[in-house]
Parts: C-alpha cells; sequence; structure tokens
C-alpha cells in the first residue's frame, strides 16, 4: 500500500477519449465523497485495455480544471504488471484459477442456458479433466493462441455494503482474471490497485453495482479487505441510453466552444444534484456534507447538451 494510514476515494478513467459531463459529475462525487468521510482522494489512469493518444492528459487536465485535487501522484496501471503478475500466482496457487479454452462465440452460445446468470460464464471449462484439458491446450497452442484464466470463485454469490443502496448480495461470476494475451484483465488489476493505493471506498455508476460482489470477493481471495461502495446513479442521454460523447456538446472543450465557462458547467452538474447556484467544487462540497451525499436522488441524470 502506498504511504497513508488514512483510507482513500478514488477516480480511475480509461483514457479512451474526453470525459463528458457524466464523467466529470461522478468524479466530482467520488471527490465530495472522500472529502466529506476524512478520506483521501486518488487518481488511477486505467490503460490496460484500449488507449487514444492523448487522452489521459486531457483527463486529468479537466479534472484539474474543474478543481479537484489529488493525494499522491496519479498510478498509470500498465507500471503495476509485475504486482498484478504476483496476484495471479497466489491465485494459482490456492486453486482459485482455471484455464478457460472457449471462444466468443461458444460462451455466446452456451451462456443462454437458463441456470447461467445473464451476461455470465456458462463454467465451459471449470470441471474438465487433465486429458482434455491437455487437448484443447495444443489445440489453441496449435492456432497460435494462449487459454484465458478464469477465477474459481470461493462461493457463488458475495454481499457487499454500499453507502447508497445498503446491503447488496449478487453472484459472482468466473470472469477472467488474465486474459489470453498475457495480460491482467481489468477486474484482477483494478482490485489490486485499489489495494495498492488504500483505496477502502469506490464510488462509480450504478451501472457497475452487479461486479462488486465478484470484485470483492476476488479481494478476499487475495487477503485484501474489501471495501465500502458508493454507487451513484448514472448521466443519461434524452434516448435514455448511457451518456455518451456523440449525444451533443457534452465535453469541456464543446461546451467552452458555445461560451460556457468551466463555472457555469459546474453550476449545470450541481443542478443535477439539486444544488442551485454552485459555481466550484468547493460551493458543492460546502452544499453536500456526508449526510446530504447519503440522502442523494438515486434516479438518473437525464442530460439535455445546449443547442450547438
Amino acid at each position: 500500500m502506498e504511504t497513508g494510514a488514512v483510507g482513500a476515494g478514488r477516480f480511475a478513467p480509461s483514457p479512451t477519449g474526453d470525459l463528458h459531463v457524466g464523467n466529470l459529475r461522478t468524479a466530482i462525487l467520488a471527490w465530495l465523497w472522500a472529502r466529506a468521510s476524512g478520506r483521501r482522494f486518488v487518481v488511477r489512469v486505467e490503460d490496460i485495455d484500449r488507449v487514444r493518444s492523448g487522452s489521459a492528459e486531457r483527463q486529468l487536465a479537466d479534472l484539474a480544471e474543474i478543481g479537484l485535487d489529488w493525494d499522491g501522484r496519479v498510478l498509470v496501471q500498465t507500471s503495476r504488471h509485475d504486482a498484478h503478475t504476483r496476484a495471479l500466482e497466489q491465485l494459482r496457487v490456492g486453486g482459485m484459477v482455471f484455464e478457460c479454452y472457449c471462444s466468443r462465440k461458444e460462451i455466446r452460445e452456451a451462456g443462454s442456458a437458463p441456470h447461467v446468470p445473464p451476461g455470465h460464464y456458462p463454467g465451459t471449462c471449470a470441471d474438465l479433466d487433465e486429458d482434455v484439458r491437455a487437448a484443447r491446450r495444443a489445440e489453441l497452442a496449435a492456432a497460435g493462441r494462449a487459454p484465458a484464466l478464469r477465477f474459481r470463485a470461493p462461493e457463488p454469490e458475495w454481499t457487499v455494503e454500499d453507502e447508497l443502496h445498503g446491503e447488496f448480495t449478487g453472484p459472482v461470476d468466473q470472469f477472467v482474471v488474465w486474459r489470453s494475451d498475457g495480460a491482467p484483465a481489468y477486474n484482477l488489476a483494478v482490485v489490486v490497485d485499489d489495494a495498492f493505493q488504500g483505496v477502502d471506498q469506490v464510488t462509480r455508476g450504478d451501472d457497475l453495482l452487479s461486479q462488486a460482489p465478484a470484485q470483492a470477493a476476488l479481494a478476499t481471495a487475495l487477503g485484501l479487505a474489501m471495501p465500502t461502495y458508493v454507487h451513484v446513479p448514472l448521466s443519461l442521454s434524452v434516448s435514455g441510453a448511457r451518456l455518451a460523447k456523440r449525444d451533443g456538446a457534452v465535453t469541456l472543450p464543446d461546451l467552452h466552444s458555445l461560451g460556457w465557462s468551466t463555472a457555469d458547467v459546474l453550476q449545470w452538474i450541481g443542478a443535477s444534484l439539486e444544488v442551485d447556484g454552485a459555481r466550484s467544487v468547493a460551493d458543492l462540497r460546502e452544499a453536500l456534507p456526508l449526510a446530504a451525499l447519503r440522502a442523494m436522488p438515486l434516479k438518473p441524470w437525464t442530460v439535455v447538451p445546449p443547442a450547438t
């Protein structure tokens, strides 16, 4: 763990493009929850998947522009490969991973079985005997591929605590922890890196609430403490879909081009949190102490972009 005994909240964007106002709203809420609960606030660039050149720098600049500050250095996820490898070995030694030889098509077709929760792995490779494993491994090797490694969860369900949703119990998927291309998968990296940064409060969109039991189960399997979660309402487009940059003027540069100041953007975000007239994160922090954050409405924010 990084230096500092006090726990932390975090914001951990993937550098795939500019942040939109929904991303900025979640970042502000993560910052507010951390500061209001006496925690540090840390930032991590989650770059193990897709990366768009220059995105990380622009995202960090946007966070600074809206007035967020963070403690310590920004952690770049790909710098943590050795730690991710050690975590994988710990799982392997504990018998908590298994090789998966399935193609995406095989998983998609098998996933229609009634006993499988929607979107979850159907367990095809979980209990194969060693002769079958050797044959499947050889097939992949002949095709120039390697098996992925999946988590063998200790329990089929896990319970987490969420500040807004209370006690939440959900199924634990046999998700990939190590990809077939030799890279750590998101769920392994995020759990290991949260522990390293001292993150004990994870604030993020409520579409990820269903992932929390699996991540908490993985943390426990690695001997790490489970965080408390804060799954905040999503920001949606007028169509009801999750907000995206294609939905209009929803990034800081786009809004600036229409004559909006950063204070105007913060006032817009503040209004979505039922705070009137806030034009800085300091105003929002004053208006939203911990008790007010815990009482925040759970309805999503429908973003109506200004006309261009």
